[in-house]
């Protein structure tokens, strides 16, 4: 196609469609018959097929005119709704917020309760897009594990929710580390760091004998490490959220912590700030259930 269809082509098909004839989709459409028939005509040869068979009995669409029908009509669908949600957007209270994958489903969970009226809009990807969005102000805040990693543009506010050091969780079955100065020898280890400091601790892990294995999310690292019952290495508060009745949580061999923050403009919005204090709760008490039955 030259170009792409306008509002009115798409309405022109959808009328001539549902009412199987030229003549009533005019009328509908409060255009005269011949224009009618022209438009389409003039549509039918910028797509460069036929949308419709035509003859004294009406108009039938061809396989080619059924899908274009289909398509019009959940476009207009959509743009019917335009003016509505904008207004609704524009009568509500919202704030879009976003967060990494490993954090984004216990996070986005405690935030609409903690939030009350306000509609949280939640993004999910990785910590330097975030940081791009909230500088360019198409995004209100970020909650990373990277803010004091990397470099944070003029005008941005890190406000600290929490510092969680690494644990070893063990499923149920798993082994415990060895002994001497390669306590992991001949056992995987699964880990997630969810901050900058993988390399590192696929370093420090390697280095202790382990066969190590990095999950992309948190979640899943603790997935894998059950069905290989393994130990994984995670932050604490990922452990919390994740145990299971079974399992232990122990110190981590190795030494690193994974620091959250809110990244936001300046000034922050006040209902996130508002709310930080029993977000910091919920984040650090996680699975209370699980946590019980795992000590």
């Amino acid at each position: 196609m030259s170009s792409y269809p306008t509002v009115e082509d798409l309405r022109l098909v959808d009328a001539v469609a549902r009412h199987g004839s030229l003549g009533a989709a005019a009328r509908e459409l409060l255009v005269s018959q011949p224009s009618a028939s022209q438009r389409l005509a003039a549509l039918e040869r910028r797509v460069g097929v036929t949308l419709f068979d035509r003859d004294t009995t009406g108009a039938r669409p061809t396989a080619a005119g059924r899908e274009f029908y289909e398509q019009a009509a959940h476009v207009l669908d959509h743009l019917g709704a335009i003016v509505g949600r904008a207004l609704a957007a524009a009568q509500s209270r919202t704030v879009s917020v976003g967060t990494i994958p490993s954090l984004a489903g216990t996070l986005f969970a405690v935030l609409d309760v903690l939030l009350g009226d306000v509609v949280l809009q939640p993004e999910v990807e990785h910590g330097p897009r975030l940081l791009e969005w909230v500088e360019r102000g198409t995004l209100d805040a970020a909650f990373v594990t990277i803010a004091k990693q990397v470099p944070i543009a003029r005008g941005l506010v890190v406000t600290e929710v929490g510092q969680h050091d690494l644990v070893t969780l063990l499923p149920d079955g798993a082994p415990e580390r060895g002994s001497g100065r390669r306590p992991y020898a001949g056992q995987t280890v699964v880990c997630c760091a969810l901050d900058l400091s993988r390399d590192i601790l696929l370093q420090r892990l390697t280095d202790l004998g382990a066969q190590v294995r990095h999950s992309a999310t948190a979640e899943s690292a603790v997935r894998t490490a059950r069905e290989r019952r393994c130990a994984v290495v995670v932050p604490d508060m990922v452990a919390r959220w994740y145990a299971a009745p079974g399992d232990r949580i122990v110190p981590a061999p190795v030494r690193f912590g994974v620091r959250l923050s809110l990244v936001t403009r300046s000034p922050a919005p006040s209902g996130l700030v508002d709310v930080l204090p029993g977000l910091r709760e919920r984040l650090d008490r996680g699975n209370t259930h699980a946590r019980r039955k795992a000590s």
